[in-house]
């Protein structure tokens, strides 16, 4: 693909500004036109060093006002980031709806200089290409507009700009060892170049390959590609707003899937139960337990991630302290789940959670989850039905991308009949200092007890997977719950550092 792309094209000074003329009040406008409809943009430059991409973010950004984009330039992982997956970082700077975000390199560094410089393995890159597929797609379907701009120069006018860098003691220190590395092995970089742009060019995220040794016609051609990305999304949001009620209509007349009829929730052993000895006695061995697996997670830098979900009144709150009441408060944060903010509103509704998740032998606690998506919001109609079923893969995306980076993923659904509930729920009110845990919310959603029981069932079976299974919890007696959590958190720690004792 590189090798036969024409590097001579050329565009001469009048031309270019004949073009400039028309192209820069252009892209200042699909900008206005963008942050009104609240439509996010993402470009990436890549491309061969010293293409020229601080160069061509620099002339790009002529045209947009300033308030409504931000530039990130992407180097070497720092301590914090190589701590977490290598897609934390991207997820932690995307932009809000309306706001344009600008990569000066990328999430593909990790499939090329990474790769060249051994720092990513051989073995893990067909991994890589899969989560920067899944990020793109995820992205790209809550309405991202994906702009990927590759600059491309040939071994000779890569090795020409080097010695005139070089030449300049202001410039010199842009040229690394591992620039002349790459020039020097220009045939080898460029077939990992190749096998990224075969491996991630799609329909959501293309790739737009720019011949940049003539700067002016770079810049021409970078135009061109972000304005009609722009327009045609700025189009078909259009025209999706203007379907939008009769599609919603329909899509509220659907009915359910059927064949996800099984309950598992059905299943559940809601006698299962502790006397108050047998609880206590366990309670303190788990515990003492507990604070030493912390201790090495912490030492092995094995990260963890646990969910709790349930019903309203089903105990969450009680065995998340039981099973923090013996960790390092330092070593773990608990996070509890509200709707989202304004803030939380303007991202994909996956990016609060990855804002959240735990470095390196770190324990990240969720008291609800990102989970809410195939619960709250499509019951209560904060998504369309075309978005909570996409979920469910993005979900598991998220969380392979979260066990692939090593992490210890375990779900808690907290199982309570509707008897038990309410019993709880009476005596929440009436007890002053409990009160605050009963809202006129809890009872209106018991009233559609049903709608959220076909849905935790379709959410257990199509995202319990091995890496990040889903644990149902029998919590009709309190006692027996909480020493259930313990023992799976437990039995996982043990599991995992089994294997790294293989390993090591």
């Amino acid at each position: 693909m590189l090798e036969k792309l024409d590097l001579t094209k050329r565009l001469e000074k009048e031309e270019y500004k004949k073009k400039m003329e028309v192209l820069e009040p252009r892209l200042g406008e699909l900008q206005r036109k963008c942050r009104e409809m609240g439509i996010p943009v993402m470009i990436a430059f890549e491309g061969y060093d010293a293409a020229g991409k601080g160069l061509q973010i620099g002339k790009l950004i002529r045209a947009l006002d300033p308030r409504g984009f931000e530039v990130y330039t992407v180097k070497k992982e720092t301590e914090e980031e190589r701590l977490h997956p290598f897609l934390w970082r991207f997820w932690t700077k995307l932009p809000g709806k309306g706001r344009i975000s600008i990569y000066d390199g990328s999430w593909y560094r990790k499939v090329l200089e990474d790769r060249f410089e051994g720092r990513t393995k051989e073995e893990d890159i067909p991994k890589a290409f899969q989560s920067i597929r899944s990020f793109e797609e995820q992205l790209a379907a809550d309405g991202m507009v994906m702009i990927k701009i590759f600059l491309a120069i040939d071994k000779k006018e890569q090795k020409k700009r080097f010695q005139k860098l070089q030449r300049s003691k202001e410039t010199a220190w842009r040229v690394s060892k591992m620039d002349l590395k790459r020039n020097e092995k220009f045939e080898q970089y460029t077939g990992m170049n190749e096998e990224m742009l075969a491996q991630t060019d799609t329909d959501y995220a293309p790739w737009n390959i720019v011949e940049a040794s003539d700067k002016k016609f770079a810049t021409a051609k970078i135009y061109a590609a972000v304005i009609q990305a722009m327009g045609n999304k700025i189009k078909e949001e259009e025209d999706k707003r203007a379907a939008q009620e009769t599609s919603e209509a329909s899509e509220a007349a659907e009915e359910s899937d059927k064949e996800l009829g099984e309950s598992i929730l059905a299943r559940a052993d809601l006698s299962l139960c502790y006397t108050k000895e047998e609880y206590k006695e366990q309670l303190k061995r788990l515990q003492e337990k507990m604070e030493r697996l912390h201790g090495e997670l912490y030492r092995k830098r094995i990260p963890m991630v646990l969910g709790f979900e349930g019903w309203d009144a089903g105990g969450k709150g009680g065995a998340i302290r039981r099973l923090t009441e013996h960790m390092d408060p330092r070593g773990y944060v608990v996070r509890p789940t509200a709707s989202p903010n304004d803030i939380e509103k303007a991202h994909h509704y996956l990016w609060r959670f990855w804002n959240a998740m735990p470095k390196a032998g770190h324990v990240a606690i969720f008291d609800r989850t990102w989970y809410g998506r195939v619960m709250v919001e499509r019951i209560e109609g904060f998504c369309t039905k075309r978005e909570w079923k996409r979920a469910y893969k993005e979900i598991n995306d998220m969380e392979r991308d979260l066990t692939d980076a090593g992490a210890i993923v375990i779900k808690f659904w907290l199982q309570i009949d509707k008897d038990e509930q309410e019993r709880r729920f009476k005596a929440r009110q009436e007890d002053p200092k409990k009160q605050w845990k009963i809202t006129d919310e809890d009872w209106r959603n018991r009233e559609k007890w049903e709608q959220y029981e076909e849905a935790v069932n379709e959410m257990l079976i199509r995202t319990s997977t091995p890496g990040a299974p889903w644990v149902v919890v029998e919590g009709n007696c309190k006692y027996y719950a909480r020493i259930k959590v313990l023992k799976t958190v437990i039995e996982a720690i043990e599991d995992r550092l089994k294997e790294e004792r293989k390993k090591g």
